[in-house]
């Protein structure tokens, strides 16, 4: 799977230094492997949210503690039990928080039991589902990709005034 953390202690690091070599050879570069990461992380994530949402196994899980990231944004940690027993603790696979997040201390949602959908293929693998994650969300991050690829591919490409062309037509069309 494209999102396992065992594959993310590799790929990131190395990544971020493919990125950074290449922000000196060519800035260009550096944008087209920035959107061709945003594109391909925003759809397996959009596919993982489609097949659970179509093959999930609901359940009832329990949030037991919540973790902080680094800018103080809290991830519930819920544990659960699957339909053939097995009992996991963890955080949902995808999991969105707002800004106000980092100044709940959500201590009166511990020991809430809270609906779940797991994934049949790896029941490690979970969302909370009262919690719509944003395919809008998620659809922006394609889009601001896709808009890195283009001008990536054009600026490689020597047709720098196709911006330029685009630009004063859309001035052309406001004017009139």
């Amino acid at each position: 799977m494209l999102f396992d953390k065992k594959y993310a202690t590799f790929f990131f690091p190395f990544f971020f230094i493919v990125f950074v070599a290449f922000s000196f050879y060519n800035i260009l570069i550096s944008l087209l492997l920035v959107g061709l990461l945003f594109v391909i992380l925003s759809i397996a994530a959009h596919n993982f949210l489609d097949d659970i949402s179509k093959n999930g196994i609901e359940s009832t899980g329990k949030i037991v503690s919540y973790t902080s990231d680094d800018e103080g944004h809290k991830t519930p940690n819920i544990e659960y039990q699957t339909a053939d027993g097995r009992n996991f603790v963890g955080q949902p696979f995808v999991h969105g928080t707002f800004h106000l997040s980092k100044f709940n201390s959500y201590q009166k949602n511990i020991n809430t039991k809270i609906a779940i959908l797991y994934s049949a293929k790896s029941p490690e693998k979970f969302i909370v589902k009262e919690v719509k994650t944003s395919s809008l969300a998620l659809s922006i991050l394609i889009i601001i990709g896709l808009a890195l690829i283009v001008y990536a591919v054009v600026g490689l490409l020597g047709c720098d005034d196709v911006f330029e062309v685009a630009l004063n037509s859309i001035k052309k069309a406001f004017e009139n």
